[in-house]
């Protein structure tokens, strides 16, 4: 199948690579248009890793150029990115296609399905609860793919199209995916964002200085509490929002395939397999720019709806916006038009089951 990979960074490559080792033939999009020119020479993709090979992939030069006559549009790209390229796409979707969102963070997958609904579309949005593949990205055509996971959690907007969804993504991908309710118990069984605030903010001046430093190797028992605690946050607006969601134990297990016990125990597992890689190496990194506002401030916002305070991850806003002297809670670009904070929790379970009609786009 044709797929159009939204995004030219570590998870777009990945992905690229991976779907083309399946006998896929994915199109690349650079939105700033200045990565991947190497790819438009002609050279392959190099992988490394846990993907190994050299594979043919396109790079266009628009959005519109790459979904033109994709079967599926893969949006592979840091969520504060997701509207830029949500809003370059939408006026070339098609009735037919399918649109997946990898990873869902800040209920980007709203924001498209309102794009489609205004557009009197049949398109559902498939939301993933982490990406497929991680890893960084090399070179201008090289990643290295650190993982590839066995397991991933799936939803679709709206969810009478779930067994539609999870059917292209088995094709695309393999047998790899877990169908949940909707959307947003996808969205509460994300824990990178709060895995991302854990491990940096006590990684911090490592990342500041620039150091190599390995991130499970330093994820120790001290960041591992601060991790579950952190994820007893969570568990608490999941469980009060009637959902039933894995813990950071079971994901470990699960994704990494390390014996189940704490978490700075578990990771210490992965460090000695060599499983991981290096921590970020500068404070210009999503693990604060995108998860802060993108990742924890819906956290702290689904708390006020459950009445479930987050205030954990309150703090860990707060204390990167002191650090970086910005608003970080101010720069989700996303929830204002989603209407998110003025919605009750039945309203927002309405909306993420059904989807938006198209009177309610508009």
């Amino acid at each position: 199948m044709r797929v159009a990979i939204l995004g030219a960074g570590s998870i777009a490559y990945g992905n690229a690579a991976l779907l083309a080792s399946l006998g896929h033939e994915p199109v690349l999009w650079s939105p700033s248009g200045k990565t991947g020119q190497s790819i438009v020479a002609g050279r392959p993709l190099a992988a490394t890793g846990s993907l190994d090979g050299s594979f043919k992939v396109t790079m266009a030069t628009s959005a519109g150029d790459a979904i033109a006559g994709a079967d599926a549009v893969l949006l592979a790209l840091p969520a504060n990115g997701h509207r830029m390229a949500m809003d370059a796409a939408a006026p070339h979707l098609a009735s037919g296609q399918i649109v997946i969102i990898s990873s869902h963070t800040s209920f980007s997958g709203l924001y498209i399905a309102k794009k489609i609904a205004e557009r009197g579309l049949d398109i559902p949005v498939v939301v993933w609860g982490t990406t497929v593949t991680a890893g960084r990205r090399t070179g201008d055509a090289s990643v290295n793919v650190s993982t590839i996971r066995s397991k991933v959690d799936i939803a679709t907007i709206p969810a009478s199209a779930g067994a539609r969804g999870l059917k292209i993504c088995q094709e695309l991908f393999g047998d790899r995916f877990v169908e949940r309710s909707d959307a947003l118990a996808i969205s509460l069984s994300n824990l990178n964002p709060q895995n991302h605030l854990g491990i940096a903010l006590c990684n911090f001046t490592r990342m500041e200085h620039g150091e190599t430093w390995g991130q499970n190797e330093n994820n120790t028992d001290s960041v591992g509490r601060l991790l579950e605690a952190l994820d007893a946050e969570r568990l608490a607006i999941a469980e009060a929002a009637g959902y039933k969601v894995r813990t950071i134990r079971e994901h470990y297990n699960l994704s990494f395939h390390v014996e189940p016990g704490p978490v700075g125990e578990m990771a210490r597992q992965l460090a000695a397999r060599g499983n991981g890689g290096n921590g970020p190496d500068s404070i210009d990194t999503r693990y604060v720019l995108e998860d802060a506002p993108f990742g924890l401030h819906p956290t702290v916002l689904l708390g006020k709806l459950t009445d479930r305070p987050a205030t954990l991850h309150q703090a860990g806003i707060d204390v990167f916006s002191a650090l970086y002297g910005r608003d970080f809670a101010s720069e989700n670009d996303l929830l204002d038009d989603i209407g998110l904070e003025t919605m009750s929790l039945a309203e927002l379970k309405t909306l993420v089951r059904d989807g938006w009609s198209a009177s309610q786009a508009k």
